[in-house]
């Protein structure tokens, strides 16, 4: 079985956009508006949308309800969507807006206490951790956090064994140095993780070129990929790796 393919539309100041290795400061701008973007990823055959407000994910403060509710509304998007989600509240205001999953990123690793509480009271289904890695000189996977502006002091493996005993499933691990690059998945990682823990549903994310490149990424153990900006620039076609497509 294929991983699921999850097309990513990265939003700031209303344009679609994509980071380079999560620098705010190297922003590429590509065309069209994120609506009809995720249409057009819809009329290709996705079934679900990776979402992001890195307005939000930078200052707090979710801004892309409307958008949300719009592609919610139209129905063939299964939507996972964060940015800058700092309490609960935003949790159950994303929900009630058509989201399909959360996604809580630096909250996760600054108060994992708090965030294993919302698993509980939302169900694994309805929360996806984003723990976004970047590997220190002496080889340990490092959790940067506010917009990857800031280097915290947890290490990969440690917050998601915590969070694998909090009964968490959804896991977006992304390998920061390879992301928006088209380097190629962070494969070694996603296997480490996988044979560690196998009941996990882990999504690949950062450096994604081809067909291939999803396909490695399954074999690593990952249940879906994230594709980005080689989709945004038509190095890779949706329809060259639907396929069968494993359950998200």
């Amino acid at each position: 079985m294929r991983p699921i393919p999850i097309p990513a539309i990265d939003v700031r100041d209303g344009r679609v956009v994509r980071l380079a290795q999560g620098d705010y400061a190297r922003e590429t701008r590509y065309p069209g508006n994120p609506f009809a973007l995720a249409m057009a990823h819809a009329d290709a055959g996705a079934r679900w949308l990776h979402l992001v407000d890195l307005d939000a994910a930078r200052l707090g403060g979710y801004s892309l309800t409307s958008l949300l509710r719009a592609i919610a509304q139209d129905g063939r998007l299964r939507v996972q969507t964060g940015g800058g989600v700092r309490n609960e509240d935003a949790v159950e205001a994303m929900l009630s807006q058509g989201a399909a999953r959360v996604v809580v990123g630096s909250l996760a690793v600054r108060q994992p206490d708090r965030v294993a509480t919302w698993l509980q009271r939302h169900g694994a289904e309805r929360i996806v951790l984003a723990l976004d890695a970047r590997r220190d000189a002496a080889g340990t996977w490092r959790l940067p956090v506010h917009g990857w502006t800031e280097t915290g002091d947890a290490t990969l493996q440690a917050l998601l064994a915590y969070y694998v005993e909090a009964g968490a499933r959804h896991v977006l691990c992304t390998d920061i140095e390879r992301d928006g690059m088209l380097a190629g998945p962070s494969t070694g990682l996603y296997r480490q993780l996988t044979a560690r823990w196998p009941g996990l549903a882990l999504q690949a994310s950062g450096g994604v070129r081809d067909a291939a490149d999803v396909t490695a990424a399954g074999a690593a153990g990952c249940t879906a990929v994230i594709l980005g900006r080689a989709l945004l620039e038509g190095r890779l076609a949706l329809r060259d790796v639907l396929g069968e497509a494993a359950p998200c």
